[in-house]
């Protein structure tokens, strides 16, 4: 715990912490220290972000509840059923490929709408100066992480052939290790290019104009008018009153209200006696989960569609009904989940501005697509749309897409701020409410909270069933009672990165704070 420190950062890679650190110690505030770790962070873990992602902010000044940034990309204005169908494509959307890079980038646009508030709070500093870390990890090269060798030994046979991806990342011809060097130039000179024109570039510049027509010409049905329509959203937060304070959340497209209908659940069934790697508790947690799949599965989708208002959903009325239907000693049945890839950051100043971050390209390497000669991978969130007629999230032109992404911050009666969060597709709301919990309630310190056996119902990266899976940390008997309970149960590896890449940082009123990296990432804490 640091009092005097001038901020925090947490992130999954240890580079992306830095260069927030580096920010803080020049005097930049949370959300300058964000950019900064969002750039560095795309460069460094391009399995799981890049430049052509989503991503979703909340930011929280001191004293203030937090506001949203909705940085996600619609479909492409061509991007119907017909379109694909005249492609050859009817009944489900390819994985991989151009037909996969189908929505627009949106994550650049939220850095944009980011530096402006980082402006209007005070920022000082220059937006080369936020993105100088990233460029020069891909000019320079870096070294592959463990987790990026493993997403490219399990990946290369589906990406290998994929327009540019072989060029960028197995430039020798053969596949990174761990420890090996990757350099990305053209991603460099792209980052180079957005110092010197704007980040407005990447949608209505010269660096828009090649993308389009290298996407374009690769058979995504993604074009410059998508590029030139394209901003990023301030919006209000969904809000849960919870007995500790007050807990918020993303909107949708995004899953935020999962991880408050969860806690909401909790909130209302009561811990009091439990451990916190229990199978009492892990039980409570899954099957608040199934609740919240439940009403995700309902009613989540584009805003702009949605018809049932996503707050009203966090009622009383609503949270006693879902805690009620409960039961206590048996298992729910399941529905179906989604994996993705992700990656969460979180970052708090001194002056206790808090920032929680989260970034993304759905699948490992999204779509495989390399944008022309610019060095931008490109996501393929887009294809968590449905062909079929009168789905929920069915394809449309100009539909956002579903988001499991969820950037959660807790402001409590005490006065702590809380900053948490995780990757992990249907494993994010389950994850936060471990990590949050077992700090909070249970007294387990920042560390401990984050490191402790997790556990995941559902899917996530690297992961498709639909079982429930502990880390096998836990105490035999442990899952034995969940057995005995009706969970079809899996064990993973002890640290096993299919239990999420976490983080927590918490701010005391006095002004102290602590925060904690997850080990089963290449991630670190660092106070500035």
């Amino acid at each position: 715990m640091k009092p005097t420190a001038r901020g925090i950062a947490v992130a999954p890679h240890h580079l992306a912490s830095e260069s927030a650190r580096d920010v803080l110690r020049e005097g930049g505030n949370a959300i300058e220290a964000m950019i900064a770790a969002a750039a560095t962070i795309a460069v460094v873990y391009p399995h799981m972000n890049a430049l052509g992602g989503d991503g979703f902010w909340l930011i929280a000044e001191p004293g203030q509840p937090p506001r949203a940034i909705d940085a996600c990309g619609a479909a492409a204005v061509i991007a119907s059923r017909t379109w694909y169908a005249d492609h050859d494509v009817r009944n489900r959307l390819p994985t991989r490929g151009p037909l996969a890079a189908l929505t627009m980038a949106g994550t650049v646009s939220g850095w944009q709408l980011a530096l402006e508030a980082a402006a209007q709070a005070g920022g000082c500093l220059p937006l080369s100066r936020l993105l100088r870390d990233a460029e020069h990890h891909a000019r320079t090269g870096t070294p592959v992480s463990r987790s990026l060798a493993r997403g490219l030994r399990a990946k290369q046979d589906e990406l290998r052939h994929q327009p540019g991806f072989a060029a960028h990342f197995m430039p020798d011809k053969t596949v990174p290790q761990a420890g090996d060097v990757l350099c990305q130039p053209r991603l460099a000179d792209t980052l180079a290019q957005l110092a010197r024109a704007g980040l407005e570039d990447f949608y209505r510049g010269d660096l828009a104009r090649r993308m389009a027509s290298a996407l374009g010409a690769a058979g995504s049905p993604l074009r410059l008018s998508d590029f030139l329509t394209h901003r990023a959203q301030w919006r209000t937060p969904l809000k849960l009153a919870h007995s500790l304070g007050h807990v918020y959340n993303t909107p949708p497209p995004t899953q935020g209200l999962l991880s408050l209908l969860i806690l909401g659940q909790l909130d209302r069934l009561g811990l009091d006696g439990l451990h916190g790697q229990s199978a009492e508790f892990i039980h409570r947690v899954v099957e608040a989960t199934r609740q919240a799949f439940v009403i995700r599965d309902r009613h989540l989708t584009d805003p702009a569609r949605m018809r049932t208002d996503a707050q009203s959903l966090l009622s009383d009325d609503c949270l006693d009904m879902l805690a009620d239907s409960i039961d206590l000693q048996r298992a729910g049945g399941w529905v179906s989940g989604a994996p993705g890839d992700t990656v969460w950051l979180g970052v708090v100043d001194a002056e206790g501005r808090a920032v929680s971050f989260i970034q993304s390209i759905y699948h490992e390497f999204g779509s495989g697509v390399i944008a022309g000669d610019t060095g931008v991978l490109w996501q393929n969130r887009g294809i968590s749309f449905s062909l079929a007629t009168g789905a929920l999230n069915a394809l449309e032109p100009c539909r956002k897409p579903f988001h499991t992404l969820n950037p959660p911050i807790a402001q409590l009666t005490d006065g702590r701020t809380v900053v948490y969060g995780s990757m992990g597709g249907d494993g994010q709301p389950q994850f936060q409410a471990a990590v949050l919990l077992r700090h909070l309630l249970f007294g387990d310190d920042v560390t401990a909270a984050v490191a402790a056996p997790r556990w995941l119902l559902g899917r996530t990266w690297g992961s498709d069933s639909d079982t429930l899976k502990l880390e096998s940390r836990f105490a035999p008997e442990v899952f034995d009672a969940l057995r005995q309970r009706g969970h079809v149960v899996e064990s993973l590896l002890e640290f096993d990165e299919s239990a999420g890449h976490a983080g927590l940082i918490v701010r005391h009123a006095d002004g102290r704070i602590e925060g904690a990296a997850d080990p089963r990432s290449d991630g670190s804490v660092e106070y500035a």
